[in-house]
C-alpha cells in the first residue's frame, strides 16, 4: 500500500492546502460514506489531515530532524510514506522484534526502550545487517550483561547502544512531573554508564535519548471550565517553561561530558507536544514524534497548535436499549497517562451523540445516547 503524500513547496502553498476537516459534519459524513461498503469495526485515515499534520510538525520542528515514533503510527504504510518526506529521518521504535522487522527496508531504527527478549537479541547478533541499522536503548550496566549473556562479544558484530537520560523535572510544590523511565539523571551517572560501554568488548555507544513526557505529554488548556481550566492552564505554562529551561542546561551538559567520552551520532528528545521548545535545545540533533501525525483529540487541549483529526475508528451499532440509546460493539483505546476525559475515546460523530458516564468506552461494549438518529448497522 503506498500513500500519496507530498510535502508542499512552502508554507504558503501548505497554507491554502484545503482543510476538510474544518467542517466537521461533512467531514465525517463523507469518511462514513467512504467506508459505507466496508464491515466494522473499520479505521479510516485522511490523507489531507495526515499531509497537513506531517507538513505542520516540520514547521513546528524548525528544521531539526523528526525520527517516527512507531509506537504511536502503528500503520506501516503511513510510517514509510512519511518517511519519505524531506525533514523525516529513522524510527523509533517500540520493541526489538518490531525493529529487526523495520530494519529489513528502514536503515536507522533506534528501539526506545530497553528489550529483555533474548530471542530478538540473538537474532540481532545473527545479522550484521541488522546490527548496522538497529540502536538499543539502555540505562544501566544490567543491559550491558543481558545481552552478553545473550550472545557472546567474541560471537557477534558490536551493538550498537544509546543512553536514555532522565528528563523529569521536579517543580516546587508539585513534586516530580514526569514519566518514570531511566535512573541517569546526571552528568556523573550517564558519564559512568558511557565509559563501561566503551570499555567492554562489543558494545558502540552512538546516541542518547532525554523525553521530556511532562512538556510534551501534557496539555497546556485544559478543559475544567473558564476558571479552573485557565487556573490550571497558567500552572502548566509556568511548569512547562521552567521544565525546558532546565532540562535544556542539563540534558546540554550531559550530552557534552558524554561527547568527549564517544562520538555520538545523534540526541533524540522530545515529542509531538514539545517540537518547539526540543528544537530550540542545540544538543538535540532529532526529535522523536509520532502521535501528531493522526492528531487524536489529547491535542485540543494544547494551545501551541492545532492538528487535524486524521485518524478514527467506527463501531457498529448491535443493539438499542432505548429510542434514543444505541449500544456499540466494543469500545476503543486509552491514551498514557491518568484515566481522565482527553486520554479516553471520545465520540465526534454523529455529532449530539454522548457515552454513558458509568459506562463510558467499554472493552465489550460502548452505549450511547443523544439527539442524533442512532441506527443498526
Amino acid at each position: 500500500m503506498t500513500l500519496p503524500l507530498t510535502l508542499a513547496a512552502d508554507e504558503t502553498v501548505a497554507a491554502s492546502a484545503p482543510r476538510p476537516w474544518r467542517d466537521e459534519q461533512r467531514y465525517w459524513r463523507g469518511l462514513t460514506e467512504a467506508t459505507a461498503d466496508r464491515e466494522p469495526p473499520v479505521a479510516v485515515i485522511g490523507l489531507e489531515a495526515l499531509r497537513h499534520n506531517a507538513q505542520s510538525m516540520l514547521r513546528r520542528a524548525g528544521g531539526t530532524p523528526i525520527r517516527v515514533a512507531s509506537k504511536s503510527i502503528r500503520v506501516r504504510a503511513v510510517q514509510d510514506a512519511v518517511l519519505a518526506l524531506p525533514g523525516y529521518a529513522g524510527v523509533l521504535a517500540y520493541t526489538l522484534p518490531e525493529a529487526l522487522w523495520l530494519a529489513e527496508t528502514v536503515d536507522d531504527v533506534v528501539v526506545g526502550y530497553p528489550t529483555v527478549d533474548r530471542s530478538a537479541i540473538r537474532a540481532l547478533a545473527a545479522d550484521e545487517r541488522a546490527a548496522s541499522r538497529v540502536t538499543l536503548m539502555i540505562d544501566s550496566v544490567a543491559h550491558l550483561d543481558l545481552i552478553d549473556q545473550a550472545v557472546a562479544p567474541g560471537a557477534r558484530p558490536r551493538i550498537r547502544v544509546a543512553i536514555e537520560l532522565d528528563a523529569a523535572f521536579t517543580a516546587p510544590g508539585l513534586g516530580r512531573l514526569g514519566v518514570w523511565r531511566s535512573p541517569i539523571a546526571t552528568v556523573a551517572d550517564a558519564t559512568a554508564l558511557a565509559r563501561e560501554v566503551v570499555a567492554r568488548r562489543g558494545f558502540a555507544l552512538v546516541g542518547m535519548m532525554a523525553y521530556e513526557s511532562q512538556i510534551a505529554g501534557v496539555g497546556n488548556r485544559p478543559r475544567g471550565g473558564l476558571v479552573r481550566g485557565v487556573g490550571q492552564g497558567r500552572v502548566i505554562d509556568w511548569m512547562q517553561s521552567r521544565s525546558a529551561a532546565e532540562l535544556a542546561e542539563r540534558r546540554g551538559a550531559v550530552v557534552a561530558a558524554v561527547r568527549r567520552i564517544a562520538e555520538l551520532e545523534f540526541v533524540n528528545g522530545g515529542g509531538t507536544g514539545s517540537l518547539e521548545s526540543t528544537s530550540a535545545d542545540p544538543s538535540v540533533t532529532e526529535i522523536a514524534a509520532g502521535s501528531g501525525l493522526f492528531g487524536g483529540h489529547l491535542f485540543d487541549t494544547y494551545s501551541r497548535f492545532t492538528p487535524a483529526p486524521a485518524a478514527a475508528f467506527a463501531l457498529p451499532v448491535v443493539r438499542k436499549p432505548r429510542r434514543d440509546m444505541a449500544t456499540l460493539l466494543g469500545g476503543g483505546w486509552i491514551a498514557s497517562g491518568p484515566p481522565a476525559p482527553d486520554r479516553l475515546p471520545e465520540v465526534v460523530w454523529p455529532k449530539a451523540t454522548r457515552m454513558q458516564p458509568r459506562e463510558m468506552a467499554g472493552e465489550v461494549q460502548t452505549p450511547l445516547s443523544g439527539r442524533a438518529q442512532l441506527t443498526a448497522r
